[in-house]
């Protein structure tokens, strides 16, 4: 049983589908997660968590936008930090009353990090993470004039900016995120992937783009040695021919399933795809296995008895 995990959070763990996301709900939305974390924590797993953030960095956005006659404006990069403290003091919040529900002294901290890209990394000559809100299509070409945005058409919604979303290639704050597991601290880190940041001749920019948090979250896992990492999301299984009459969960797959599964087109982009391609990635360097389920069943899916479990091969069952 492993005794290191790493646990990716989803963001349908802070708002949920048809929720405005206010602070209260997002408050009530950690609790219940956190439940479920602090369970993990009792069994005396030590724990890494990560999270998303793209409801939290498009408000933070349009905040920017808002105050911009009043206030100072805020680059993406800065977008995540803020939003790494917001999130991170949630979660904090959240496990800290848990933990203490069940009587463990256990401290929880949340390190703000920057996560390395290279700036050769071809996706900024080619931005598509779409971010922050729809405009209409005059609001929308002013701000590509006036500000050098790339902007593309959603046919249904309007228009919206898209920026670069480069892979991860190192974790700035790797040393201190070892330390606080290593004396049993709960870590919040990488939120939202990651500030993203070059780091060349001595020097670390911030650069505007945005780090899909699967892909930093399996990095952080192979960088720390972990041989678990659970991507909790909002559905129990990964499913194939999703949302279709064919619709059946995968229980158990190796790294060429699942590998065959994106050839296939079986999953889209701007869900499962990014989840599959870090686990395929994560135990390609070494890790054990990969869990993907919700956050209701997080214990019966560490103890092997729900979710989907990725590994590199499968032993055979007696």
């Amino acid at each position: 049983m492993p005794r290191s995990v790493l646990i990716a959070v989803g963001g349908n763990s802070l708002i949920r589908a048809g929720q405005r996301g206010t602070i209260q709900e997002q408050f009530e939305n950690a609790r219940l997660t956190a439940a479920h974390i602090a369970e993990l924590a009792a069994l005396g797993y030590r724990l890494v968590i990560t999270h998303g953030n793209g409801p939290q960095v498009g408000s933070q956005l349009l905040r920017s936008e808002a105050g911009l006659s009043q206030t100072y404006t805020q680059p993406l990069d800065v977008c995540v930090a803020a939003t790494q403290g917001e999130i991170g003091y949630i979660l904090q919040n959240a496990l800290q009353s848990e933990l203490r529900k069940r009587k463990l002294e256990i401290a929880v901290a949340t390190i703000i990090t920057q996560v390395r890209v290279s700036k050769f990394d071809r996706a900024f000559a080619e931005p598509s993470k779409p971010v922050g809100p729809f405009y209409h299509k005059e609001d929308a070409e002013r701000k590509r004039d006036e500000l050098g945005w790339n902007i593309i058409e959603d046919a249904a919604r309007g228009y919206r900016r898209v920026v670069p979303s480069p892979n991860p290639v190192g974790i700035m704050e790797i040393d201190v995120i070892r330390k606080c597991i290593e004396q049993n601290i709960i870590v919040v880190a990488v939120g939202g992937g990651g500030i993203p940041v070059v780091a060349e001749n001595g020097d670390v920019e911030g650069i505007e783009a945005v780090i899909d948090k699967d892909k930093s979250s399996a990095l952080l896992a192979g960088e720390l040695g972990l041989s678990h990492l659970i991507i909790s999301t909002d559905v129990e299984f990964v499913y194939l021919n999703y949302k279709k009459p064919e619709q059946f969960a995968v229980k158990e797959m190796t790294i060429d399933d699942a590998m065959n599964y994106l050839e296939d087109g079986q999953f889209s982009g701007g869900s499962m795809r990014p989840k599959i391609e870090a686990a395929v990635d994560f135990i390609s360097r070494g890790g054990e296995e990969v869990i993907i389920t919700d956050p209701c069943h997080l214990v019966e899916a560490i103890k092997g008895e729900f979710g989907t479990h990725i590994k590199k091969t499968m032993v055979p069952k007696d």
